[in-house]
């Protein structure tokens, strides 16, 4: 049996959370493989909004079991929040939700360190979440890290200790005033690894690899955007992760050969939040509106998200980067009433057109060349087949498709979980 995959593919946002909640009704386990608490996954269903930061998606649904991958870095003290938000709902988490003993934890040092680097670069900034994300994946790949397994051992506090002080010594590098009480944020810290410890801690590749082996079905479950990947991604303005399908297989601990389908999520249009390149990029009346009405803020920060046309380009790099199958095209809804619709279909590079994503797309390297399209009047909102859609629309959508080779499997049009048309 086949691990199917989820992912996004343009700077995040696009709405994964949505789809996961839609699809799990198909799988017996829904499993995060990278990213950390800097993910938003925002789920409406019955007149309430949940958004997710760690947890996977298919927390909602009672017969699914939802799997923390080692490539996921915890936060105990978020996660607790996490936890605390569904027992409002009544959700019995404690026997679905498994967490991998390799998933690395957040401490709050890692959160102190990010917050110090992030105002040392001043106006270079990366728009990091000052989540404590990126040193905590550094100190994975250093080879320091804290791990989920190591708090069945009796030294752990020895060991979080030890990295705490080396923590204190590298604020003294970055030179910048950070003010913080370390005893408040170790008791907070403490209380979140008393609730981590309630849950049932697994080898989650062993796990896996037994579901796949007794047939039962997957979906891996990506966080941020395809185009914040460590390696693939608009560098340094990225996350600290693979985020695009390989990301699935070292953070879950699955083979290649056991990826079936990749569905690839895109916004009708294009946003971004925080620092970074954005060829297609809005300062108009186009994307104030677009903002507006697709209530584009940062579902974990808060920030505005940037607004701009579709980027095919980009959107193609991450189709062939990532081996998508299917597409999920979201937010048709917001497009509605514009009289004209806008999508990239190609760069002017240093002098040269082209049709792939360079080295550098930075604004003085790169301008867009457009091909447009009738836009729509009609209200989606309310609509529930793909018959109903109007034809401008499906013409959009049909131009989408012969540039990417791929199909457009589902089209969101709103936030609400019934607000889904499949095709």
């Amino acid at each position: 049996m086949a691990v199917n995959l989820l992912l996004g593919l343009q700077w995040g946002d696009e709405g994964k959370g949505k789809i996961v909640d839609v699809l799990t009704k198909n799988y017996d386990i829904i499993a995060r493989f990278q990213g950390g608490p800097n993910a938003g996954h925002t789920l409406i269903f019955d007149g309430n909004k949940h958004v997710l930061h760690t947890i996977p998606s298919g927390i909602f649904h009672e017969n699914t079991q939802n799997v923390v991958g080692n490539g996921v870095v915890i936060d105990p003290v978020i996660f607790k929040k996490e936890l605390e938000n569904l027992d409002n709902y009544n959700v019995n988490y404690t026997n679905k939700l498994l967490i991998s003993r390799k998933a690395h934890l957040i401490l709050p040092t890692h959160r102190l360190l990010d917050a110090a680097s992030e105002t040392s670069k001043g106006k270079a900034k990366i728009g990091s979440t000052l989540k404590g994300i990126g040193p905590t994946y550094m100190d994975k790949t250093g080879r320091n890290g804290m791990r989920v397994g190591d708090l069945e051992l009796d030294n752990w506090k020895e060991k979080y200790d030890a990295l705490t002080a080396k923590h204190i010594k590298m604020l003294d590098f970055f030179d910048v005033q950070i003010d913080y009480n370390l005893k408040e944020l170790e008791a907070e810290f403490c209380e979140g690894i008393d609730k981590l410890k309630t849950l049932q801690f697994i080898d989650s590749e062993e796990f896996l690899n037994n579901a796949i082996q007794g047939n039962k079905t997957i979906l891996a479950e990506g966080a941020q955007g395809s185009l914040l990947d460590i390696d693939f991604g608009t560098y340094p303005y990225v996350t600290s992760s693979n985020t695009t399908a390989a990301g699935a297989c070292t953070g879950l601990g699955i083979a290649p050969n056991k990826i079936g389908d990749v569905f690839g999520i895109f916004k009708a249009y294009t946003t971004r939040v925080g620092s970074g390149p954005f060829p297609t990029e809005l300062f108009d009346a186009d994307g104030e509106t677009m903002g507006r009405v697709g209530h584009e803020f940062g579902a974990t920060t808060g920030r505005p998200r940037r607004c701009g046309w579709l980027d095919l380009v980009a959107l193609k790099y991450a189709i062939q980067v990532n081996g998508v199958t299917q597409l999920m095209m979201m937010k048709a809804d917001v497009l509605s009433g514009f009289g004209t619709i806008k999508v990239c279909t190609s760069y002017n590079y240093k002098g040269e057109e082209i049709s792939h994503l360079p080295y550098n797309i930075e604004q003085e390297n790169v301008s867009v060349n457009y091909t447009e399209f009738k836009g729509w009047k009609a209200d989606l909102t309310k609509m529930t087949s793909e018959a109903e859609l109007p034809k401008n629309l499906m013409d959009y959508i049909a131009f989408i498709e012969k540039e990417t080779g791929v199909p457009v499997k589902i089209v969101s049009v709103g936030p609400d979980r019934k607000q889904t048309i499949l095709r």
